[in-house]
């Protein structure tokens, strides 16, 4: 049985697959097996994957079904105790899977596992993520007392650096297959997680968030999308701050996207439902600006990070 199952859906990513696998196949922790889940494309993207010939590789083709039941498809495949997910234009640096296995060997009872990772916003721009728990002069590995606390900004666990003991993402039933299309179905699964059961976590940096990467479920069209529903953690939230702050600032984007969209029923949905008391005064005014004045801000936010300069809300 191998040390790790790496799971990777595969939807029209002809362009950046090549990348990925190499990276996966760069590891120096080589004890893997690869799960290929073909997600019903329609590109060119089946002919690159069947081209590599490793005996670590398993492949799978099915009809199109989304990204949460193709990566749930994967967990029920998978023969290793661990669970590591890579989406197919994401990128690993060779000693992540290393990274991972240093967790499960210094914290064997955990349940799940997620290391530091940077975000590639264009081809010359390239950041760390940003939480207080990332300190430049201090390595550091170990639980985390509140996972809420620290993904304020950039949430700690992000789908292409998490690792999940199988048997606790099968009692958690995986990502809920209702919500589509990268509306919130990855930071659903940290809630039910995080509630369950504390992150171990590494500030080693080891992976990397492809933003301009090809086909980006992200980019659809927000109305073609089913949302997370906050309202559904909120008798949780109660007893702790720090999740009733990540809630209201997960409906803040929420928010945004959908004013984008002309969606204004379901803009003042997400807003009625938060406390702006959670928000900052740059949000509280974001929150205020129509959709032709949000357009502007997207557009000199691309700019600045052209310029190499990354912008958020969320600071």
């Amino acid at each position: 049985m191998p040390k790790f199952s790496v799971i990777i859906p595969l939807y029209n990513k002809e362009r950046d697959i090549e990348k990925t696998l190499r990276s996966v196949f760069l590891q120096s922790e080589p004890d893997f097996e690869l799960l290929l889940v073909n997600d019903g494309s329609t590109d060119g993207s089946e002919a690159i994957v069947t081209g590599y010939k490793d005996s670590r590789i398993r492949y799978f083709s099915k009809a199109n079904e989304g990204v949460a039941r193709t990566r749930n498809f994967g967990v029920e495949k998978a023969s290793a105790a661990h669970i590591a997910f890579l989406d197919a234009d994401d990128y690993w640096h060779p000693n992540h899977l290393e990274n991972l296995n240093s967790l499960i060997e210094d914290f064997p009872q955990a349940l799940w596992y997620a290391t530091a990772y940077e975000k590639k916003h264009n081809r010359t721009l390239i950041t760390p993520m940003i939480s207080p728990i990332l300190d430049p002069s201090l390595k550091w590995q170990g639980p985390v007392d509140n996972y809420f606390k620290y993904s304020l900004i950039d949430a700690l666990a992000w789908t292409s650096a998490v690792c999940f003991k199988k048997t606790f993402f099968e009692e958690l039933n995986g990502f809920d297959p209702t919500i589509t299309h990268g509306a919130g179905e990855d930071t659903d699964l940290w809630i039910r997680a995080a509630l369950r059961s504390p992150l171990v976590f590494s500030t080693k940096i080891t992976a990397r968030h492809n933003l301009d990467g090809s086909n980006r479920i992200s980019n659809l069209p927000t109305r073609t999308r089913n949302y997370m529903d906050p309202a559904v953690y909120e008798d949780k939230a109660a007893q702790d701050p720090y999740l009733k702050r990540y809630l209201d600032l997960n409906r803040y984007s929420f928010a945004i996207q959908h004013r984008l969209a002309g969606d204004e029923l379901s803009f003042k949905k997400y807003v009625e439902g938060l406390n702006s008391n959670n928000l900052t005064a740059r949000q509280r005014y974001l929150l205020k600006q129509p959709k032709t004045m949000l357009r502007l801000l997207i557009k000199s936010k691309a700019f600045a990070e052209g310029l190499g300069l990354r912008l958020t809300s969320f600071k």
